[in-house]
């Protein structure tokens, strides 16, 4: 019993933070297989240099549903008569939306599962117009500890419009 009672006390004898390290040399890694057979989790290495990208056509439906989800029914997006006579000419697809690809990337193939979304300073030049097919690319600039500055845009593949460019940092889990 009052060994017990000594091993409840330890974090407070030596630290909370010693008892943290102690904590997490003794858990052992525990891998987690998703439906597709691949680990929920992995240890994750980048570098300066590594880029990866994604390519998706919006559909009229994908905006509605964004606009449904989040609230945003700015007639921009969802009437064709009244973006007619705005300065794009017909509906445009949300910027958020076309960030959404961004996050994509940056969750699903570099750097991957794990990462956490930091911050962003983004831009966007142009419209992206419904059913105009956009590549979203990002590429490793810098990393500082466990902090990666990544470089993103998203441009349309036919006629290599940018209607998103500017700068994320995400947390990269540690290996």
């Amino acid at each position: 019993m009052q060994e017990k009672f000594l091993e409840m006390l330890w974090p407070f004898r030596h630290g909370i933070s010693a008892w943290i390290f102690q904590q997490r040399a003794l858990a052992k890694p525990v891998f987690i297989n998703s439906l597709l057979g691949h680990p929920a989790f992995q240890n994750l290495h980048i570098k300066v240099g590594d880029k990866a990208e994604l390519s998706k056509a919006f559909t009229q439906n994908d905006v509605v549903t964004f606009s449904s989800l989040t609230g945003d029914t700015n007639p921009l997006h969802l009437n064709e008569e009244f973006a007619k006579k705005s300065r794009f000419g017909r509906t445009i697809v949300h910027g958020v939306l076309i960030n959404g690809l961004i996050s994509a990337v940056l969750g699903t193939k570099m750097p991957g599962q794990g990462c956490i979304f930091l911050s962003q300073e983004i831009r966007f030049p142009a419209p992206l117009y419904v059913g105009e097919e956009v590549t979203a690319a990002a590429e490793v600039k810098r990393l500082k500890g466990s902090v990666a500055h990544i470089s993103v845009s998203c441009q349309v593949r036919e006629s290599g419009k940018t209607v998103m460019e500017g700068m994320v940092k995400v947390m990269v889990p540690e290996s």
